[in-house]
């Protein structure tokens, strides 16, 4: 005879459905879960670089690529930094799954703006299409003195891919350093240079009255040719800078400090020229036809800023 309590158990097929409908509702969530970090770790993933450098000696690459005598350069100009090794910019790849999850994830507005990198804040970086975690790592390689000198140094960097930099690059704007305009601290930034240098080119500049072209420079002690190569790029010398140099209206004790002058005698035989000759044939060439400067002085004196008569 069946008592009461047999009437309130649940039979064994009723237990086995319900254990499988838990196993289910749990496997299921499990599933969800797994995909939605999956999903996470692709849209985290674009923090992360999407680039990676490939370096290879040049014997392993073709021998036809590379004339003799020239420096293999990477996809941005930028060259490899080694000897006989040649680095190369190149996309990572990402499966198709991985592209499909991007593609339906949430576009971030982004903008396209003049901008230069060694000044850009963090807000105008992540406005500019870097993420957050992108933007505080270029502002923080800044702060620890970091400096894009070029656009491919720019370009180098390790979160900014080929795509955002192709993207990027006509509004990357890093201004000149003017070479009137500057302080020793923005000349001791330039690749090469240093402290002496750098208070060289301060000090040549006060003896010159200020730069009139670049290539003063060289003018300094063991400041040569590949010093200036490595630096001509981003160096200038604004016109509207430049002090016109008072050749005809100096005295022979002023004259005399100017570089190209630099003794009593040619100065004083300036002065002499000027009392005896019209003021229309006042002119660099004619004191170097006079014997008054040398060929090489009256060069460079004559690619100088000169007052007029």
């Amino acid at each position: 005879m069946m008592t009461k309590n047999n009437k309130k158990r649940p039979s064994e097929s009723f237990i086995l459905a319900v254990v499988a409908l838990v196993f289910l509702i749990i496997g299921y969530q499990t599933a969800m879960f797994v995909y939605r970090a999956a999903v996470m770790k692709i849209a985290a993933n674009r923090d992360e670089p999407d680039t990676v450098y490939v370096y290879q000696h040049d014997e392993m690459t073709d021998k036809g690529s590379v004339q003799s005598g020239t420096t293999p350069r990477n996809s941005h100009g930028g060259t490899s930094g080694y000897k006989g090794i040649r680095s190369e910019r190149r996309n990572s790849s990402h499966s198709t799954l991985a592209q499909s999850v991007r593609q339906n994830l949430p576009r971030r507005k982004i903008e396209s703006f003049s901008f230069n990198p060694n000044t850009v804040s963090e807000d105008d970086l992540c406005r500019l299409g870097f993420t957050p975690k992108q933007a505080q790592s270029i502002v923080s390689y800044r702060k620890k003195g970091g400096r894009f000198r070029r656009k491919a140094d720019f370009a180098k960097s390790f979160v900014v891919s080929d795509s955002i930099f192709r993207r990027l690059e006509p509004y990357i704007d890093i201004p000149l350093i003017d070479l009137n305009e500057a302080d020793s601290a923005a000349f001791d930034s330039l690749p090469g240079i240093g402290g002496w240098f750098a208070a060289k080119m301060v000090s040549y500049r006060t003896e010159l009255k200020g730069y009139s072209y670049k290539e003063q420079l060289m003018d300094i002690w063991k400041f040569d040719q590949e010093k200036y190569a490595a630096l001509e790029d981003l160096i200038t010398v604004v016109p509207g800078n430049v002090t016109p140099y008072p050749l005809w209206d100096y005295p022979a004790d002023s004259l005399r400090r100017h570089p190209y002058i630099r003794n009593y005698e040619t100065a004083r035989a300036i002065v002499l020229y000027r009392e005896n000759t019209p003021r229309e044939k006042w002119t660099v060439e004619n004191l170097s036809a006079a014997g008054i400067l040398s060929e090489s002085a009256a060069d460079k004196l004559s690619r100088c800023v000169i007052a007029a008569p």
